[in-house]
């Protein structure tokens, strides 16, 4: 199969991007684990904001979808509620 040279760049890219996409994505997942392995309620009310901030980052970034960070944050908001 032929690949012209943009074809040859174009694989690049889509590798460049997929390995930062994959990184913002663990990046995101390991935030949401951790804040709901929290138990203590106070612990969770202080590192609320910033997971919630780091899903939203993800919206902005494209990374993923709008739908999903509302669900994302809708569990983290239940959990927290939740706790006792």
């Amino acid at each position: 199969m032929a690949r012209t040279k943009s074809v040859q760049k174009r694989i690049r890219q889509a590798e460049k991007a997929r390995k930062r996409n994959r990184h913002f994505k663990t990046l995101m997942k390991n935030k949401v684990k951790k804040f709901m392995a929290i138990e203590d309620k106070e612990k969770a009310k202080e590192a609320i904001s910033e997971t919630v901030s780091v899903v939203d980052k993800m919206v902005t970034k494209g990374i993923i979808h709008k739908n999903k960070a509302a669900r994302e944050k809708s569990k983290l908001a239940r959990h927290l509620r939740n706790l006792s």
